[in-house]
C-alpha cells in the first residue's frame, strides 16, 4: 500500500536533497534567505513610512538597498536615527550577520574540501608530449633524473607519475633526491594503474611515451608484480578511448617467464626490459671483463654518448664494412631492416638497402654526420691477432638472490670445458634452489656449501685467491635495499683484506642495489660494481625515448649475437705507434668486428678510463696492457 507524506515531510526531503549537493546549494539557500530578509525590510519600511529621525521617507527600492548595505556590514547602521527605523535595521543588520557568517564559513569549508582533493591528486592532467611513469619503486628517482638530462633541448618538457602513494609523499620524496630539474616539471597523481578511469587522469592519449615500473612488493614473488605490470599495459592498449597511433612502451618485467604474456598483451607498442635478466648477464660478462660494466653504463646514460636509431639514406647502397668509415664522430654498429628486424655487427659485405635505419652511437643525433673526406689510415701499425686458447675457469659465487640461477645458466654459456662453479651462501632454500639450477652444458660444475658471507673465518676457508672470478650478490630477497648493501660492503672489505694478505689481486664483481651505496664500497678496490636499479632506470629511460634499443640489448648480451668484448690493443694495433681510430676503426673490421671505443691504463700523458666514440681523426699511442671495445660475434 502506497504511503502519503504530508508537505512538510516533502519539504524537508527536498531540502535535505539541496543541501548535500555541497557548498554551491548551501551558497545558493544564503542567497535566498538573504534576499527574503532584504524584501522584507524593504516592504516593512516602505509601507510603513518609517523614516530616519529627520530624513526622508524611503522608497521600496531605497529602502531595500539600505537593508542590503547593513546585511552586508554591521557598521552600517551606527549612524541611524529614530527607534523605528533602528529596530528594524538592528532586525535586518542581526540576519546579516547571521547569513554572512554561515557565508564566509561555507566557503573555508568549501575551499579547504578542494584544497584536500588536489592533495589527493585526483584532477586530470591537461598536458601533452608528457613522459608517464606508472608505479613506484625505487628505480624511479635514477629515472627522473635521466628524463631531465634527456628533456633539456625540449620545450615545457613534463613528467607525471601516478602510483598508489599519497600525491603529497610523491613529490616530497621526488624533490628530496632529485635535486636538479632543470626546465623538466614532475607532476604527481595518485591512482590504479590499471584502472581505465584512473589511467584517464593522465592523459596517455597525449603522451610522448610511457614507463612502466615493477611496483614495489616487499617479500613478494617477481610474478606479482609482473602481474600488475601486464595488466597495466592491458588497460593501456585496450581502452576504448585509447588514441589510434600506437604508443611508446617501456615496461620493467622482472621474471622471464613473463614475458611471454606481456609480449603477447603489449604486441609492437611495449618494449620490455627483463631486469633481472638484464642485471644477471651484465655480471657475468663484466666478471670475465674487467671494466664492462661502465661501458654498458656510458651506452645508456644520457650525458655521455647514447645510441640512435635513424635513416640515413646517404648509405643506401653501401656495404656495412664501408659505411663504418663514413663517420668520423659517430660509430656505426648495426642496421635495423625495413621491417624492423635489428642486427648488431652484421656480416661486412651487407649490403644496406632502401628503407634500413643505422644504429649509431653519438653524443647527440645533431652530431651524426657523413663525412666523405679527411679518411686517413696507416695501414703499417695494424697488427696480426695472437691466438688465445680457452682455459677452464674457477668461479665463485658469495651470496644468493633470485638472479642467481640466472648468472649460473649464462656462465655456463661462456666457460671453456673444465670450469667449476662454488656457491657459497646462506638462504634458507639454498639446497633446493641448487638442486633446481638449469646449466647450458657439460662445460661447467657446480659445488656449493652453507657459509655466511659475512664472516671473515667462513671466507678464508673457501681458499679465495684459488679462484679466477669471484661474484658477490646480495641477499635481496630477504632484506632491503639497505640491510643488503650493507652486507654486501662488509664481504667485499674481507675479500679485499684476504687478497692483501696473500698479495694477490682477486677479480671481484660485486652487485649493488642502491647507487648511493657504490662510493661506499669503492674502498673495497673491487674491479667492477653492478647497480642493479641504476641500470634499470637508464634501460628504461632511454628505451623511452628508443623504441628499438630494448633489442639492441637484447642482442648484446645474447650469445646467438654480437657482443661487447674488451680486447688487448696488440692484437689490433702495434703498441707505441702512434695511429689515430680510422686505423683502429680498419684493423677490426678486418676481423668482423666494429671498434666502438677502448680503455687506456694511466700513462705519461695522464690519459686513463674508458672511452666510447673517440674521434676517429685523434692520435693516439696505445700501450701493453690497453683495450680495446669491440662489437664481435665470438
Amino acid at each position: 500500500m502506497n504511503q502519503r507524506h504530508s508537505w512538510g515531510e516533502r519539504l524537508r526531503y527536498e531540502f535535505d536533497k539541496s543541501m548535500s549537493a555541497g557548498p554551491i546549494a548551501l551558497i545558493g539557500w544564503l542567497a535566498v534567505l538573504s534576499l527574503i530578509v532584504i524584501i522584507f525590510a524593504g516592504a516593512v519600511i516602505a509601507l510603513l513610512r518609517i523614516t530616519p529621525e529627520g530624513g526622508e521617507a524611503l522608497g521600496f527600492v531605497e529602502a531595500m538597498w539600505a537593508s542590503l548595505m547593513r546585511t552586508l556590514d554591521a557598521g552600517t547602521m551606527g549612524g541611524d536615527a529614530g527607534w523605528a527605523f533602528r529596530i528594524v535595521m538592528l532586525a535586518v543588520t542581526i540576519g546579516g550577520i547571521f547569513i554572512v557568517s554561515t557565508l564566509i564559513g561555507v566557503l573555508s569549508s568549501g575551499i579547504e574540501a578542494k584544497l584536500d582533493e588536489l592533495r589527493k591528486g585526483r584532477s586530470t592532467v591537461l598536458e601533452e608530449d608528457h613522459t608517464i611513469i606508472l608505479n613506484w619503486s625505487p628505480s624511479i628517482f635514477d629515472i627522473i633524473a635521466e628524463l631531465v638530462v634527456a628533456n633539456k633541448s625540449r620545450r615545457r618538457p613534463r613528467i607525471v607519475v601516478m602510483a598508489d602513494r599519497d600525491k603529497v609523499a610523491m613529490e616530497d620524496e621526488i624533490a628530496a633526491k632529485v635535486r636538479q630539474l632543470g626546465n623538466t616539471r614532475v607532476i604527481c597523481r595518485s591512482g590504479d594503474p590499471t584502472d581505465l578511469y584512473d589511467l584517464s587522469l593522465v592523459s596517455p592519449q597525449q603522451a610522448r611515451s610511457i614507463i612502466v615500473l615493477s611496483p614495489e612488493h616487499e617479500g613478494g614473488p617477481a610474478t606479482d608484480a609482473d602481474s600488475q605490470v601486464i595488466k597495466t599495459i592491458l588497460a593501456l592498449v585496450n581502452d576504448p578511448r585509447r588514441r589510434a597511433a600506437p604508443y611508446r612502451i617501456a615496461a620493467e618485467i622482472r621474471d622471464a617467464a613473463s614475458a611471454e604474456v606481456a609480449r603477447v598483451v603489449g604486441g609492437a607498442e611495449a618494449q620490455l626490459v627483463l631486469a633481472d635478466d638484464l642485471i644477471a648477464r651484465i655480471v657475468v660478462h663484466s666478471s670475465r671483463q674487467s671494466g664492462l660494466s661502465a661501458v654498458y653504463s656510458e651506452l645508456l646514460d644520457f650525458d655521455g654518448c647514447e645510441i640512435y636509431t635513424t635513416a640515413q639514406p646517404g648509405l643506401t647502397g653501401n656495404t656495412f664494412g664501408d659505411a663504418l668509415m663514413a663517420y668520423e664522430s659517430s660509430t656505426l654498429i648495426g642496421l635495423v631492416s625495413p621491417d624492423g628486424q635489428v642486427v648488431l655487427n652484421p656480416p661486412m659485405e651487407t649490403l644496406i638497402e632502401e628503407g634500413c635505419k643505422a644504429i649509431i652511437i653519438a653524443e647527440d643525433d645533431a652530431a651524426i654526420r657523413i663525412v666523405t673526406a679527411g679518411i686517413s689510415m696507416d695501414l703499417d701499425a695494424i697488427s696480426a691477432p695472437r691466438p688465445r686458447s680457452p682455459t677452464p675457469e674457477r668461479v665463485l659465487l658469495l651470496g644468493w638472490n633470485r638472479r642467481a640461477p640466472i648468472i649460473a645458466y649464462e656462465l655456463s654459456r661462456y666457460v671453456a670445458p673444465g670450469s667449476v662453479l662454488t656457491i657459497a651462501a646462506d638462504t634458507p632454500d639454498l639446497d633446493a634452489a641448487v638442486a633446481g639450477l638449469a646449466i647450458a652444458s657439460s662445460n661447467l660444475t657446480v659445488e656449493y656449501g652453507r657459509i655466511d658471507t659475512t664472516s671473515r673465518s667462513d671466507l678464508e676457508a673457501l681458499d679465495i685467491p684459488a679462484y679466477d672470478h669471484v661474484l658477490v650478490l646480495g641477499y635481496s630477497d630477504l632484506l632491503g635495499a639497505q640491510p643488503t648493501d650493507t652486507r654486501t660492503l662488509v664481504t667485499l672489505l674481507h675479500l679485499r683484506k684476504i687478497a692483501e694478505a696473500a698479495g694477490v689481486h682477486v677479480k671481484v664483481v660485486s652487485e649493488m642495489v642502491d647507487v648511493r651505496n657504490r662510493e661506499l664500497a669503492e674502498v673495497t678496490r673491487a674491479d667492477d660494481f653492478v647497480v642493479s636499479n641504476k641500470l634499470v632506470s637508464l634501460m628504461l629511460a632511454q628505451a623511452s625515448e628508443n623504441e628499438n634499443l630494448a633489442a639492441i640489448f637484447e642482442d648484446l648480451l645474447d650469445e646467438e649475437g654480437s657482443e661487447i668484448y674488451m680486447r688487448p690493443t696488440e692484437d689490433y694495433v702495434i703498441p707505441g705507434v702512434p695511429v689515430n681510430f680510422y686505423t683502429v676503426t680498419e684493423a677490426a673490421r678486418a676481423r668482423g668486428e666494429v671498434a666502438i671505443g677502448y680503455h687506456r691504463l694511466r700513462g705519461p700523458d695522464g690519459l686513463n678510463g674508458i672511452v666510447v666514440n673517440p674521434s676517429k681523426t685523434a692520435i693516439i699511442t696505445y700501450g701493453v696492457g690497453d683495450r680495446l671495445i669491440v662489437l664481435a660475434r665470438d
